[in-house]
């Protein structure tokens, strides 16, 4: 055997591997990123698990989703702020992968995952100095040599698993060498059919592939494979680009051309067409499946790496185990951060944040006469204004917004304890309940707990850290009736997976992984107007809808402060994420002087995102933390940039 064809013998155990691993988290990460259009981010033989996540997420969800490389991630980093981000790397050691990664958080990406082989690596070190970075770890002790083999079998095999298992395909038997057919025939035979066609082709100067788009993964990964190894020039087309142009190297380099066409039943008339028409001098060959389906597509996969090695020994190569000179190695190791400059920030903070809650997307005309002079004005507030308290919204803001109950990091604790150490008053308004006081009172020095208020269930329960959250015994007509139709709702299929019942604050839904609470606020909004019940006390925050009780929001906190602690109310800051109606931050971001995280206030005089374009939740908090300046024992202010004149 060449050391490529022993990577190809313990391809079976991989699979075998594949099929048993624990993939909980991985499918989480999928069904959490199911409302939304993916990014997946991988090199060489990442980059087709890349593809085929991509490939099978618009299949599944139908939302449009790209599989791109590093570089294109680095150079333009604001990719991340819109779309969950998969990071793929078997080794963790591509310089690109790091740089890339550590880019995405930087600009606030809103999901970041890391699909990986090696538990201890690089990239690995990265995401544990990392905040918000979710890693899927599966372990694989053969190591591939220069072409991914036994790694890609093994990403590609757990992601195609987890899209079947998430549609309740229901569970198949391990796929094998043995179990695969290609155009109908044992894997074993087809290769034997593919011999004639490799001893034409290896020849040939150039190598085209046509595919079917649900196979584009195959072909991307056969065209790595071929390239990197040096084995052939390859073109990749489907099969519509191929006739529009490519047709000439048919006719006009057909001594030089060799054609290799993957199909599936949706491509197999076209290719039946297009067949009959090639020139008998052009070797063609055909890989093709029973269908696109997640199985067939790894079989394909394994089938494309069989290909390559009858390629590479008939041209008696090791592409295992390839020379690889010292210009490659200065290439692979350049210093990415230093030679590839972040994006330069025009320093206008806030107001492009404030123009897309105010529907103002681009192409639309934005005038910055008004909204410019409104910015001005607010930062003109903030200038040199002295407070002595700052009320605070949890998730999305002091913590990650997730449907975990977990405590702030140590970065947002060590921050908010300075504060407490110079007699500032701090509020935490949230939509969850004592879980909150449990998690700060683990992490704050009990000695500052009188000077931390906490506004429970949006503000129904007001009391200071430490103080236990006594539940109501008595709701009222109006959370009785919601509840009746909330459960309509769970009972034919709206997926909710949790209906709280805090009364008589509040009650809280819970959906499952991946459903927009955006969506979902219209759907329960609907049915409570269906019912004739009031809908003006329904807000969401990004993990849940909270139906609340009349009278009941975060702004309570607010004005508990004042009463208690005999602040000015222009001595209070507001921060959250959420400022805009529905959001569950509407009222907190009311306050003259509020601030943002993330979706602002539609009012131009109020609740400004202030923080830079690429930063957005508890990063943004951070910003405006590291630029609070505690100027006296109980007072600080904010040096907060300017907006150009």
């Amino acid at each position: 055997m060449t050391p490529y064809e022993e990577e190809l013998s313990r391809l079976d155990a991989t699979l075998l591997h594949a099929a048993q691993v624990n993939i909980s988290g991985l499918k989480s990460a999928v069904s959490g990123a199911s409302e939304a259009s993916i990014i997946a981010v991988g090199s060489g033989g990442s980059f087709t698990v890349a593809s085929l996540l991509c490939s099978l997420h618009e299949s599944y969800t139908g939302r449009v989703s790209r599989a791109i490389t590093p570089l294109e991630l680095i150079c333009n980093p604001t990719l991340a702020s819109a779309s969950p981000i998969f990071v793929i790397s078997a080794e963790g050691k591509n310089p690109d992968v790091l740089e890339a990664l550590q880019r995405a958080r930087k600009y606030s990406s809103r999901a970041v995952h890391v699909i990986t082989n090696r538990s201890n690596s690089p990239l690995m070190t990265r995401v544990r100095s990392l905040k918000d970075v979710t890693a899927q770890v599966f372990d694989l002790t053969v190591k591939d040599g220069y072409l991914a083999t036994n790694s890609l079998a093994l990403d590609a095999s757990l992601v195609a698993r987890a899209y079947g298992e998430l549609d309740q395909d229901g569970e198949e038997d391990p796929i094998s060498t043995e179990t695969i057919r290609i155009s109908g025939l044992s894997l074993k035979e087809w290769l034997a059919e593919a011999r004639p066609f490799v001893k034409q082709a290896h020849r040939r100067n150039g190598l085209i592939i046509v595919f079917s788009p649900h196979l584009r993964s195959v072909a991307e990964d056969i065209e790595s494979k071929f390239s990197e190894a040096a084995l052939q020039s390859t073109q990749l087309c489907d099969f519509r680009s191929f006739a529009h142009g490519r047709h000439l190297w048919l006719t006009e380099r057909s001594a030089d051309t060799a054609l290799l066409v993957l199909t599936e039943p949706s491509t197999d008339l076209l290719w039946r067409d297009m067949e009959s028409q090639i020139p008998p001098a052009v070797p063609h060959f055909s890989l093709s499946l029973a269908s696109a389906a997640p199985r067939e597509l790894i079989g394909g996969l394994i089938a494309a790496m069989y290909l390559v090695s009858e390629v590479a020994n008939a041209e008696e190569r090791d592409i295992a185990k390839p020379t690889v000179s010292e210009l490659g190695k200065r290439l692979y190791y350049a210093e990415l951060a230093k030679l590839i400059p972040p994006p330069i920030d025009d320093e206008s903070y806030g107001e492009d944040s404030k123009y897309q809650i105010l529907g103002a997307h681009w192409p639309t005309t934005r005038t910055s006469g008004k909204t410019r002079r409104a910015l001005t004005a607010v930062q003109s507030l903030f200038h040199g204004k002295s407070f002595r308290s700052i009320v605070f919204d949890y998730d999305g803001t002091l913590c990650s917004s997730s449907g975990l109950d977990l405590p702030p990091s140590d970065d947002i604790i060590a921050a908010v304890t300075q504060l407490l150490k110079a007699d500032i008053t701090i509020g935490i308004a949230s939509g969850r309940g004592g879980s909150i006081g449990e998690n700060l009172e683990k992490k704050i020095d009990s000695q500052f707990w009188p000077k931390v208020w906490l506004g429970l269930y949006n503000g129904g329960w007001i009391g200071k850290l430490g103080q236990t959250p006594i539940p109501g015994t008595q709701t009222n007509e109006f959370l009785t009736n919601a509840q009746r139709v909330v459960a309509g709702l769970r009972s034919y299929g709206v997926p909710i997976t949790n209906v709280r019942s805090n009364p008589p604050y509040q009650l809280s839904i819970r959906f499952e992984a991946g459903v927009s609470t955006e969506q979902m606020w219209f759907t329960i909004v609907d049915a409570l107007k269906q019912a004739g019940l009031d809908t003006g006390t329904v807000v969401r925050s990004k993990h849940s809808v909270d139906i609340l009780s009349r009278g009941i929001s975060k702004s309570l906190l607010v004005a508990r402060i004042i009463q208690q602690e005999h602040v000015d109310p222009y001595e209070i800051v507001t921060m959250g994420d959420l400022g805009a109606w529905p959001g569950n931050d509407f009222s907190l971001l009311q306050h003259r002087y509020s601030l943002s995280v993330d979706v602002p206030s539609r009012r131009l005089d109020r609740g400004w995102k202030l923080a830079p374009r690429y930063l957005r939740d508890v990063d943004a908090t951070l910003w405006y933390l590291s630029r609070l300046i505690v100027s006296e024992a109980g007072h600080f202010h904010f040096d907060l940039p300017r907006a150009p004149q």
